[in-house]
C-alpha cells in the first residue's frame, strides 16, 4: 500500500529537505555534525518527576543497555571534544506506544550550542523558518496537494513572529484549567498547551518550568532552585521543540541530582566532564514527526512513518 500511495513518497521527500537544509543550516554557522551510537547507559528520559516518556532497555550480548531517547548528553561531549556548536538528525527511542501524537520512535533534530538560553532561543528560531522556507521553495505544491496550508506556511516564512511566556505567567492565564498540579511541581497538559495557543498564537515559547517537572541536567534559574533555565515551543499539537540551558558545574549537576532524587552513578563521567572542560551551553531538539503534522496540518503523527514500529511487536519490514 506504501509503495503506490503518494503520500508516502511525499513524506521521504519532506524527510530528504529537511535533512538537506539542516546540513545547510548549521554549516552555514561552522557547527559539526558528529556520529553517535544508538546505545547508552545514560539515559535522559525519565529524569523529571513530570516526564511523560519511558526508557527503551535491551540486552546486548547479556548485558543490559538502553537504546538512546536523546543524545544530548553526547551533543554536549561533542562541544567541548570539536571546539564548536554540535547537531545531528537521528532516531530517538521512547517506552510508551503510539498514539496520534506519540511514537515509539520518532526523528529527533537535535543541536547544542555554546551559550545561554536566549541564545539557544534565537538559534533554535532561526532553524525553524530556515526549515519552513526551504521546504516552501521546494515542496510547496506536495504540500498543497496533501491537505497543507500554503497561506500559513507563507505568513511564518515571511513574517515570523514569536511569542515568550513563563510558566507561572501561563499558569495565572489558563487560570489553572490546563495546568497538572502535584505536591513539589507543575505542568502543562495537552489540552493547556492548546489554549495558549489560542489565546497567543502558535509559536509561543513557555519558559522557566517548574525544575521538578523537567530532567535535571536543565540549569537552575535561581538560587531557590525552583525554576528551570527551560523552554517549549509550541505550534503544531502543541510542545514541537524543548530547549534547555544545562549546568555550568559539576557541583551545579550533583546538587541537580540529589534534588531530583536521582542515582549520581551514571551521571558520574558527566560531572567529571564539567571538571575538565567547563563550558556553557544550551540545547534543543524538536520531533521531525510533529513538526511534519504542523507543516500538513494533519493529526495523526503515526501518518509521518515510512515504516511503522510498536513496542511487543516484530513487525516486517
Amino acid at each position: 500500500m506504501a509503495l503506490e500511495n503518494p503520500w508516502y513518497r511525499m513524506i521521504a521527500r519532506l524527510q530528504d529537505e529537511v535533512s538537506r537544509a539542516t546540513v545547510d543550516f548549521w554549516a552555514d554557522r561552522g557547527a559539526q555534525t558528529i556520529h553517535l551510537p544508538l546505545t547508552t547507559g545514560s539515559i535522559s528520559s525519565p529524569m523529571g518527576l513530570g516526564s511523560d516518556s519511558l526508557p527503551v532497555q535491551v540486552e546486548l550480548g547479556g548485558t543490559p543497555t538502553y537504546l538512546a531517547d536523546s543524545m544530548q548528553f553526547m551533543l554536549e561531549y561533542g562541544c567541548r571534544l570539536t571546539g564548536t556548536d554540535t547537531y545531528y538528525i537521528m532516531p530517538s527511542f521512547r517506552g510508551e506506544q503510539p498514539d496520534t501524537s506519540h511514537l515509539s520512535q520518532f526523528f529527533h533534530s537535535e543541536a547544542e550550542i555554546s551559550g545561554d538560553m536566549d541564545a539557544g532561543m534565537q538559534a533554535a528560531e532561526d532553524y525553524t523558518v530556515h526549515l519552513v522556507r526551504s521546504i516552501l521553495a521546494k515542496e510547496a505544491d506536495a504540500i498543497a496537494q496533501a491537505g497543507g496550508d500554503l497561506a500559513k506556511l507563507e505568513s511564518f516564512a515571511n513574517s515570523p513572529k514569536f511569542q515568550r511566556i513563563t510558566f507561572d505567567e501561563a499558569a495565572k492565564l489558563l487560570d489553572g484549567n490546563g495546568v497538572r498540579s502535584e505536591e513539589s511541581w507543575r505542568t502543562l497538559t495537552r489540552e493547556g498547551e492548546r489554549a495558549i495557543m489560542d489565546k497567543l498564537g502558535e509559536f509561543t515559547w513557555v519558559t522557566h518550568w517548574d525544575h521538578l517537572s523537567v530532567p535535571f541536567y536543565q540549569a537552575f534559574a535561581d538560587g531557590s532552585e525552583d525554576r528551570a533555565c527551560n523552554a517549549d515551543l509550541l505550534f503544531g499539537l502543541g510542545e514541537t521543540l524543548g530547549l534547555g540551558e544545562r549546568h555550568e558545574s559539576s557541583d551545579e549537576v550533583r546538587r541537580a541530582l540529589k534534588v531530583h532524587e536521582v542515582s549520581l552513578e551514571p551521571y558520574e563521567w558527566y560531572c567529571e566532564m564539567r571538571d575538565v572542560a567547563p563550558l556553557r551551553t544550551t540545547g534543543f531538539g524538536m520531533g521531525l514527526e510533529r513538526f511534519f503534522m504542523w507543516l500538513l496540518n494533519h493529526d495523526d503523527i503515526r501518518d509521518m512513518q515510512l515504516l511503522p514500529r510498536a513496542h511487543g511487536f516484530n513487525i516486517v519490514p
